[in-house]
């Protein structure tokens, strides 16, 4: 190969200016110089590198999967606690009704107890009403009858049997 390029050197044709790169021996030294510092940089740079970048990269996409699964979970438990939340909703609702039916049951006997007390107490009164209007109209009867026997021997100025 470095004969090649001898020969190619030798044919190529000579200019009046200088040249800017010059081919001469250290080019094959710079060469081996760049393969050596390439190879000791893939080992001791871009390798670590590479590994550390993958880790990273592994370690993010199980924290996003992580992530997921916790949301997952979340929206899960979520879900069981709105499914609780409604089943206490419904038993305490149908307590709620039956608190209040037998609410309503307990009034509608005290209504009617009172309803048949007062009854009672009022017929009581209207008994004794009666009895007491029944006695003051016999002693208004009498009365009466005394008043007339009273009036009758006054107009008639005589005794007057009953």
């Amino acid at each position: 190969m470095g004969s090649a390029l001898i020969a190619l050197s030798d044919v190529a044709p000579e200019s009046h200016e200088p040249q800017l790169i010059d081919l001469d021996g250290t080019v094959f030294i710079q060469l081996g110089l760049f393969f050596i510092l390439m190879l000791v940089l893939r080992q001791f740079l871009w390798r670590p590198y590479l590994k550390v970048k993958g880790e990273r990269s592994t370690r993010v996409e199980g924290y996003r999967e992580e992530a997921v699964q916790l949301e997952a979970e979340a929206a899960k438990r979520l879900a069981q606690a709105e499914v609780a939340l409604a089943e206490a909703r419904r038993v305490g609702a149908g307590e709620r009704a039956e608190a209040r039916a037998v609410a309503q049951r307990r009034e509608q006997e005290l209504i009617a107890s009172a309803n048949a007390s007062a009854q009672k107490t009022l017929a009581d009164a209207r008994a004794r009403v009666d009895a007491a209007l029944q006695g003051e109209r016999t002693k208004l009867q009498q009365t009466a009858a005394e008043v007339g026997m009273q009036a009758a021997r006054k107009i008639l100025g005589r005794e007057v049997s009953a």
